[in-house]
């Protein structure tokens, strides 16, 4: 095996997550109306917005923040369960989150177009793909920890710029470090954006059913990584 091949792949698992984290989460906050199905925090800001007068969606977005933990918990379990045989998790989180999407996508066409924000249907469709989510923010946490945030991108973007200073301080001459970190915050940035621009046109084009996109690119990063056969 080529020495270049796991390097290759961790960017193309990083930028790919990426992708989806910015596609899912726009077509959930259009569709789902104002839900962040991959930012418990974003959540948390809604709440408050619907407490001072908007109560669109109150319920869902209350029972956001439990279902994101407990799905993020039983997820770690899972990981620390099969940490504990020696058996390698990356497979195994990014077909469960493949899965949770598709559940999430059929959810969320059936549900639509629905008549308000606490329709059941809607609120399940919402909460499946927080579930979704939540699997992929453990995964970035503690699976794919070589691998820059893939859901929220605060914390690249401002280390891309503090890199972008040190790197006109070294007057385009980067140390392998800073060359380091350049490579490894700037392309889920790029893809996240990506994503974001792809969900918006997926709801324009296909609605609910653009949400495929999103769960074929996660059932591919598993296949690669089966293929490969070992931990990043």
């Amino acid at each position: 095996m080529s020495p270049q091949r796991p390097v290759r792949l961790a960017g193309v698992t990083g930028m790919g997550m990426a992708f989806v984290g910015g596609y899912v989460d726009v077509i959930g906050f259009v569709l789902l109306f104002g839900l962040f199905v991959a930012h418990a925090t974003g959540n948390i800001v809604m709440l408050g917005v619907g407490l001072a007068g908007d109560a669109g969606g109150l319920a869902t977005k209350l029972l956001a923040l439990p279902v994101f933990i407990g799905a993020a918990a039983a997820t770690y379990a899972l990981i620390r369960w099969r940490d504990a045989r020696g058996q390698p998790c990356e497979v195994l989180v990014l077909a469960l989150q493949a899965l949770l999407l598709l559940v999430f996508m059929l959810l969320t066409a059936h549900a639509l177009p629905a008549a308000g924000p606490n329709a059941p249907d809607v609120m399940l469709a919402g909460l499946v793909g927080v579930a979704a989510m939540a699997v992929q923010n453990v995964g970035a946490r503690v699976v794919f920890t070589h691998l820059a945030p893939t859901t929220m991108m605060t914390g690249n973007v401002t280390q891309l710029a503090i890199d972008i200073v040190d790197l006109v301080i070294a007057q385009g001459r980067p140390d392998e470090a800073l060359k380091a970190r350049l490579l490894k915050t700037w392309p889920p940035v790029f893809a996240f954006a990506f994503g974001a621009v792809g969900g918006a046109l997926g709801v324009l084009i296909a609605g609910a059913w653009s949400l495929s996109l999103a769960a074929v690119v996660v059932a591919l990063l598993a296949v690669l990584h089966a293929l490969r056969g070992e931990r990043s």
